[in-house]
Protein backbone atom coordinates (compact mmCIF):
# COMPACT_ATOMS: atom_id res chain seq x y z
CA UNK A 1 0.00 0.00 0.00
CA UNK A 2 2.83 2.44 -0.34
CA UNK A 3 2.55 5.99 -2.23
CA UNK A 4 -0.99 5.26 -2.63
CA UNK A 5 -3.19 8.21 -3.16
CA UNK A 6 -6.34 8.86 -0.96
CA UNK A 7 -8.82 11.03 -0.73
CA UNK A 8 -10.46 12.18 2.50
CA UNK A 9 -13.42 14.16 3.64
CA UNK A 10 -12.80 15.82 6.96
CA UNK A 11 -15.98 17.56 8.61
CA UNK A 12 -14.77 20.17 11.77
CA UNK A 13 -15.98 23.26 13.10
CA UNK A 14 -15.89 26.26 10.76
CA UNK A 15 -13.33 28.94 12.36
CA UNK A 16 -9.92 30.73 11.61
CA UNK A 17 -7.25 28.39 11.43
CA UNK A 18 -8.48 24.59 10.41
CA UNK A 19 -6.45 24.31 7.18
CA UNK A 20 -3.52 25.02 9.03
CA UNK A 21 -4.22 22.07 11.78
CA UNK A 22 -5.58 19.62 9.16
CA UNK A 23 -2.59 19.88 6.86
CA UNK A 24 0.28 19.96 9.98
CA UNK A 25 -1.53 16.13 10.53
CA UNK A 26 -0.91 15.25 7.11
CA UNK A 27 2.58 16.78 7.18
CA UNK A 28 3.69 14.36 10.56
CA UNK A 29 2.80 11.37 8.65
CA UNK A 30 4.78 12.24 5.89
CA UNK A 31 1.81 12.93 3.75
CA UNK A 32 1.90 14.87 -0.17
CA UNK A 33 -1.17 16.77 -0.37
CA UNK A 34 -1.78 16.78 -4.42
CA UNK A 35 -5.27 18.13 -4.27
CA UNK A 36 -7.67 20.45 -1.41
CA UNK A 37 -11.13 21.82 -2.05
CA UNK A 38 -12.35 23.20 1.00
CA UNK A 39 -16.73 22.41 0.04
CA UNK A 40 -17.92 24.33 3.30
CA UNK A 41 -16.67 26.82 5.31
CA UNK A 42 -19.67 27.70 7.61
CA UNK A 43 -19.15 29.06 11.64
CA UNK A 44 -21.36 25.36 12.35
CA UNK A 45 -19.41 23.59 9.66
CA UNK A 46 -16.39 23.18 7.63
CA UNK A 47 -15.75 20.54 5.30
CA UNK A 48 -12.06 20.03 3.36
CA UNK A 49 -11.66 17.06 0.62
CA UNK A 50 -8.05 16.09 0.67
CA UNK A 51 -6.50 13.79 -1.93
CA UNK A 52 -2.89 12.52 -0.45
CA UNK A 53 -0.30 10.36 -1.09
CA UNK A 54 0.61 8.52 1.93
CA UNK A 55 3.90 5.91 2.37
CA UNK A 56 1.28 3.66 4.65
CA UNK A 57 -2.15 3.45 5.33
CA UNK A 58 -4.53 5.84 6.06
CA UNK A 59 -5.15 4.43 9.51
CA UNK A 60 -2.89 6.03 11.40
CA UNK A 61 -3.71 9.31 9.42
CA UNK A 62 -6.97 9.14 9.79
CA UNK A 63 -6.66 8.39 14.25
CA UNK A 64 -4.56 11.72 14.50
CA UNK A 65 -6.53 13.81 12.62
CA UNK A 66 -10.16 12.84 14.43
CA UNK A 67 -8.27 13.43 17.76
CA UNK A 68 -8.12 17.12 16.54
CA UNK A 69 -10.89 19.11 18.78
CA UNK A 70 -12.17 20.70 16.11
CA UNK A 71 -12.96 17.82 13.94
CA UNK A 72 -16.45 16.18 13.51
CA UNK A 73 -15.79 12.99 11.29
CA UNK A 74 -12.73 12.00 8.94
CA UNK A 75 -13.71 9.68 6.41
CA UNK A 76 -11.76 7.59 3.85
CA UNK A 77 -13.37 7.96 0.28
CA UNK A 78 -12.44 7.86 -3.15
CA UNK A 79 -10.70 10.29 -5.02
CA UNK A 80 -11.40 12.13 -7.97
CA UNK A 81 -8.39 10.61 -10.48
CA UNK A 82 -10.74 7.72 -9.72
CA UNK A 83 -14.35 8.02 -10.02
CA UNK A 84 -14.10 11.04 -12.85
CA UNK A 85 -10.25 10.40 -14.00
CA UNK A 86 -8.96 13.00 -16.77
CA UNK A 87 -11.09 16.18 -17.99
CA UNK A 88 -12.05 17.19 -21.14
CA UNK A 89 -12.91 21.04 -21.13
CA UNK A 90 -14.80 22.78 -24.53
CA UNK A 91 -15.54 26.15 -24.31
CA UNK A 92 -16.61 28.52 -26.87
CA UNK A 93 -20.33 29.11 -28.78
CA UNK A 94 -23.11 26.93 -27.64
CA UNK A 95 -23.58 25.10 -31.06
CA UNK A 96 -20.17 24.46 -31.57
CA UNK A 97 -19.50 23.42 -28.03
CA UNK A 98 -22.93 21.08 -28.25
CA UNK A 99 -21.24 19.37 -31.33
CA UNK A 100 -17.99 18.66 -29.84
CA UNK A 101 -19.61 17.35 -26.73
CA UNK A 102 -21.79 14.78 -29.17
CA UNK A 103 -17.70 13.15 -29.95
CA UNK A 104 -16.12 13.76 -27.30
CA UNK A 105 -18.81 11.74 -24.95
CA UNK A 106 -19.32 9.41 -27.55
CA UNK A 107 -15.69 8.57 -27.70
CA UNK A 108 -14.83 8.84 -23.74
CA UNK A 109 -17.57 6.21 -23.56
CA UNK A 110 -16.19 3.82 -25.61
CA UNK A 111 -13.02 4.03 -23.33
CA UNK A 112 -14.76 4.10 -20.38
CA UNK A 113 -16.05 0.69 -21.31
CA UNK A 114 -12.60 -0.56 -21.33
CA UNK A 115 -11.41 1.04 -17.91
CA UNK A 116 -10.65 4.47 -19.13
CA UNK A 117 -11.94 7.48 -16.36
CA UNK A 118 -12.50 10.59 -18.86
CA UNK A 119 -14.71 12.98 -17.98
CA UNK A 120 -16.27 15.96 -20.22
CA UNK A 121 -16.88 19.50 -19.29
CA UNK A 122 -18.46 21.99 -21.04
CA UNK A 123 -19.13 26.24 -20.85
CA UNK A 124 -20.37 27.85 -23.86
CA UNK A 125 -18.69 31.55 -23.95
CA UNK A 126 -18.85 34.54 -25.67
CA UNK A 127 -16.29 37.28 -26.02
CA UNK A 128 -12.72 37.41 -25.99
CA UNK A 129 -12.14 38.73 -22.64
CA UNK A 130 -14.28 36.17 -21.22
CA UNK A 131 -13.02 33.24 -23.70
CA UNK A 132 -9.33 34.39 -22.38
CA UNK A 133 -10.14 34.00 -18.90
CA UNK A 134 -11.78 31.02 -19.21
CA UNK A 135 -9.13 29.25 -21.47
CA UNK A 136 -6.22 30.22 -18.22
CA UNK A 137 -8.27 29.23 -15.76
CA UNK A 138 -8.36 25.54 -17.39
CA UNK A 139 -4.51 25.26 -16.09
CA UNK A 140 -5.72 25.72 -12.43
CA UNK A 141 -8.13 23.30 -12.59
CA UNK A 142 -7.48 19.52 -11.71
CA UNK A 143 -6.87 16.99 -14.30
CA UNK A 144 -7.55 18.90 -16.94
CA UNK A 145 -6.04 17.23 -20.07
CA UNK A 146 -7.02 19.12 -23.43
CA UNK A 147 -9.34 22.19 -23.69
CA UNK A 148 -11.38 22.18 -27.26
CA UNK A 149 -11.95 25.33 -28.26
CA UNK A 150 -15.79 25.64 -30.07
CA UNK A 151 -16.63 28.96 -32.13
CA UNK A 152 -16.53 30.51 -35.47
CA UNK A 153 -13.94 33.55 -34.62
CA UNK A 154 -11.16 33.74 -31.92
CA UNK A 155 -7.89 35.43 -31.72
CA UNK A 156 -6.76 38.38 -29.64
CA UNK A 157 -5.68 37.80 -25.75
CA UNK A 158 -7.37 34.45 -26.60
CA UNK A 159 -4.46 33.14 -28.52
CA UNK A 160 -2.02 34.39 -25.73
CA UNK A 161 -4.00 32.31 -23.33
CA UNK A 162 -3.71 29.35 -25.79
CA UNK A 163 0.26 29.71 -25.57
CA UNK A 164 0.24 29.87 -22.34
CA UNK A 165 -1.46 27.10 -21.14
CA UNK A 166 0.03 25.15 -24.22
CA UNK A 167 3.38 26.10 -22.03
CA UNK A 168 2.10 24.37 -19.03
CA UNK A 169 1.24 21.48 -20.74
CA UNK A 170 -2.07 21.40 -21.77
CA UNK A 171 -3.39 20.16 -25.41
CA UNK A 172 -5.24 22.53 -26.62
CA UNK A 173 -7.80 21.77 -29.94
CA UNK A 174 -9.03 24.44 -31.50
CA UNK A 175 -11.88 23.94 -34.25
CA UNK A 176 -10.78 25.47 -37.76
CA UNK A 177 -12.35 29.04 -37.51
CA UNK A 178 -11.38 33.00 -38.12
CA UNK A 179 -9.03 34.70 -36.23
CA UNK A 180 -5.42 34.18 -35.09
CA UNK A 181 -6.17 30.57 -32.35
CA UNK A 182 -5.86 27.87 -34.28
CA UNK A 183 -2.68 29.23 -35.73
CA UNK A 184 -1.70 28.89 -31.47
CA UNK A 185 -3.59 25.34 -31.14
CA UNK A 186 -1.93 22.10 -30.76
CA UNK A 187 -4.64 20.97 -33.28
CA UNK A 188 -6.79 22.56 -35.62
CA UNK A 189 -9.69 20.18 -36.83
CA UNK A 190 -12.92 21.68 -39.64
CA UNK A 191 -15.31 18.56 -38.16
CA UNK A 192 -16.80 20.02 -34.43
CA UNK A 193 -17.52 16.30 -34.08
CA UNK A 194 -14.38 14.83 -35.10
CA UNK A 195 -12.56 16.87 -32.59
CA UNK A 196 -14.35 15.65 -29.75
CA UNK A 197 -13.55 12.18 -30.97
CA UNK A 198 -9.57 13.21 -31.47
CA UNK A 199 -9.27 14.95 -27.98
CA UNK A 200 -10.66 12.23 -26.03
CA UNK A 201 -8.18 9.67 -27.89
CA UNK A 202 -5.23 12.34 -27.61
CA UNK A 203 -5.52 11.93 -24.01
CA UNK A 204 -6.99 7.63 -23.52
CA UNK A 205 -4.58 5.47 -22.11
CA UNK A 206 -6.92 2.86 -24.39
CA UNK A 207 -5.74 4.81 -27.38
CA UNK A 208 -3.10 4.57 -29.60
CA UNK A 209 -3.15 8.27 -31.25
CA UNK A 210 -0.77 10.93 -29.98
CA UNK A 211 -0.68 14.13 -31.48
CA UNK A 212 3.16 14.35 -31.59
CA UNK A 213 2.87 11.65 -34.18
CA UNK A 214 0.53 13.31 -36.10
CA UNK A 215 2.28 14.49 -39.80
CA UNK A 216 0.03 17.27 -40.32
CA UNK A 217 -2.09 19.67 -37.38
CA UNK A 218 -4.89 20.67 -39.75
CA UNK A 219 -7.63 18.08 -40.34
Amino acid sequence: MNNETIGLLVQAVGKTGVLHQLTGVIARHEGDITSVEILDNRPEEARTYFEVVLPAGPEALMEDLQRLSIVRHVELVNTFQKIYGKRIIIMGGGAQVGQVAVGAISEADRHNIRGEHISVDTIPLVGERPLADAVRAVARLPRAKALVLAGSLMGGDIETAVREVRQQGLLVISLNMAGSVPDAADLVVTDPVQAGVMAVMAVADTAKFTVERLKRRVF
